[in-house]
């Protein structure tokens, strides 16, 4: 039998802060604490969620970052209303099927997993900015400044973090090209091998991209500096992804859907995300019959 150091019987871990009238509940405590310090100073549970998701990027980066896509489903209570944000990135402007495949990684003509292919416009700085613009009552560099001082100040990696980042590096060191390794391994290994247990770790160039997104409500990283870098660092390699694209990116506010399942309405984001799979399990509980 294997040792699990955080004497945990079930896969998923949660780790829940609670405080009088909310509660936090997320992978990491740093992350419940980052979204309980929020509720502490004011802010409602958008503000909360947001920056507990902020903090994720940081004190989980083997799971979390700021270049995916993000969706979001918000219960007004006062409005009786469920709102849907779908804040996922389209593909690069500059990129095809013909150019993928000319440029394939494989005899099979799939698209490659790793490198700056498959990258698509980032969607959750905008998640971030939209939810926290229409719901939040604190601005966003508030509540995006315990994830800026987790990267600047450090925190201690934890057993499960430490047993990921190793095999990340294992993984990302046979799968990831040469000069994109070595990027990676500069920001994410800089000991020259993966965190310890216990050790710990700061990642100050992330803090300072956490605060500009929170400083500027994301104009850095979608219009400034920061996709100048992006443009930069995408181009050096062969990458499809330019600044326009994140230029011209906008996440957009959509009507969720809907099934009855056992009495219970359960919903979920529409398409292009993942929830009709959900609903069609619900629907169809022994499988989409067949025509």
């Amino acid at each position: 039998m294997n040792f699990d150091p955080t004497f945990q019987k079930y896969p998923s871990r949660r780790y829940p802060i609670c405080a009088r009238g909310g509660m936090v509940n997320a992978s990491s405590p740093q992350a419940s604490a980052a979204g309980l310090e929020i509720l502490r100073r004011g802010g409602n549970a958008i503000d909360a969620a947001v920056a507990t998701a902020a903090a994720l990027t940081v004190v989980e980066p083997t799971a979390n970052g700021l270049g995916g896509d993000a969706f979001a489903l918000v219960w007004m209570e006062g409005e009786k209303k469920l709102y849907g944000l779908n804040s996922s990135g389209p593909a690069p402007q500059s990129i095809s099927i013909e150019k993928v495949l000319e440029n394939r990684q494989d005899d099979q003509g799939k698209m490659p997993a790793y490198g700056w292919t498959p990258v698509t416009a980032p969607g959750i700085p905008k998640a971030w900015v939209e939810l926290s613009k229409r719901f939040g009552r604190l601005p966003l560099s508030q509540v995006v400044a315990p994830a800026v001082r987790y990267a600047r100040e450090g925190y201690p990696c934890s057993p499960n973090l430490a047993k990921f980042w190793k095999r990340g590096l294992e993984k990302y060191r046979t799968k990831v090209p040469g000069e994109l390794f070595e990027e990676w391994s500069r920001t994410f290994c800089p000991l020259g091998r993966a965190y310890e247990a216990g050790e710990m770790i700061r990642l100050p160039h992330h803090g300072d991209t956490i605060e500009a997104i929170g400083e500027t409500g994301a104009d850095a990283f979608y219009h400034g500096h920061l996709a100048d870098q992006i443009d930069a660092a995408s181009r050096a390699v062969g990458g499809y992804l330019r600044k326009e694209d994140p230029e011209a990116y906008e996440a957009r506010w959509v009507d969720p859907i809907s099934v009855d399942y056992r009495g219970y309405r359960v919903w979920e984001i529409p398409p292009n995300g993942q929830g009709l799979v959900a609903l069609m399990g619900a629907e169809y509980p022994q499988g989409v019959p067949v025509p």
